[in-house]
């Protein structure tokens, strides 16, 4: 069982800034992530409020932290899905879907996945014209008619981007205000994207590939039929943490990881960051930010320098 002094599980934005400080600190350490680097965050059309660059597209800065990271030596298993923890004792054990590892200390980074409406043809027509990244699949959507569902930064970062690539965007929340903020909604009037407010999809029809859609004006009860060719649900997400809470670390009524100011959890040597934890703003300046923390903490948890405190 190869041994290492951290285990990072995770490599998004929180556990790549975590890596860079580790690897600075010359801690031998290893990040373990089942997809490819860069989390949520990759997927990101654009990203205009990480400080230093005025624009940038998400993978492109997934990649450059993704070099950095690298660089001053951590290295990264992409591809590598972490199955369980036991986290009992001085070594912390890690059984991966390829072998197994040990550590001094661990953090946290898992971040979230996606949340689903949960509604008819939502699963059925995954792939076929439902969507939870602009991004990736928006190329497909040329000429065409989309629905974007949600209120937030996503929701409105990915109106925006379609509106260059489909011929009409409509974008559906459930209340009469969205959450996004100005920056972002000021771009959606720019962009002639159609607000349909108070309103929900009940269901996604069509016959092999997206048709239409049922909308249902909360005020009135109305139900109607639109028209479409694409669905990018953008609603929210849903902390990774269950092999987290299935090994002993403490979560809030949401499922996030409950940390202190110095990014510990209940169990000593585990810490988190990002946006599996119970930060309220989760952004990806944030996650970075708590990444150097958690990192820093682990430093010290692991060669006990005379300043070290608990």
């Amino acid at each position: 069982m190869e041994h290492w002094d951290l285990i990072i599980i995770g490599a998004g934005p929180a556990g790549l800034a975590a890596g860079i400080y580790a690897g600075r600190s010359k801690l031998k350490t290893v990040i373990f992530e089942g997809k490819t680097p860069g989390g949520e965050a990759a997927i990101s059309p654009l990203v205009e409020n990480y400080p230093g660059f005025e624009s940038i597209s998400g993978i492109e800065l997934a990649e450059k932290m993704t070099k950095h990271c690298e660089r001053f030596g951590a290295r990264i298993k992409q591809l590598e899905r972490v199955l369980s923890l036991d986290l009992k004792g001085i070594k912390k054990k890690v059984r991966t879907d390829k072998d197994e590892y040990s550590a001094t200390s661990i953090i946290a980074a898992s971040g979230t996945h996606y949340r689903m409406l949960n509604i008819p043809g939502e699963k059925e027509f995954q792939g076929r014209g439902v969507s939870y990244c602009a991004i990736c699949d928006g190329a497909f959507f040329k000429d065409k008619t989309v629905v974007v569902v949600g209120g937030g930064n996503s929701a409105a970062s990915s109106a925006n981007y379609l509106s260059n690539v489909a011929a009409h965007v409509r974008l559906v929340h459930r209340k009469g205000q969205l959450r996004a903020e100005e920056a972002y909604t000021d771009g959606l009037r720019r962009n002639n994207v159609d607000f349909v407010l108070e309103t929900v999809v009940r269901e996604i029809k069509g016959n092999g590939i997206v048709k239409s859609v049922i909308l249902e004006n909360k005020k009135t009860g109305e139900l109607r039929e639109e028209d479409v060719d694409g669905v990018f649900i953008q609603i929210g997400e849903i902390p990774n943490s269950t092999l987290f809470r299935k090994a002993g670390i403490e979560v809030d009524a949401g499922n996030y990881i409950i940390v202190d100011s110095k990014q510990s959890t209940n169990i000593p040597g585990v810490f988190a960051a990002g946006d599996v934890t119970t930060l309220e703003v989760k952004q990806i300046g944030t996650a970075a930010g708590q990444g150097i923390v958690a990192a820093t903490k682990a430093f010290g948890y692991i060669k006990r320098p005379y300043y070290y405190g608990e």
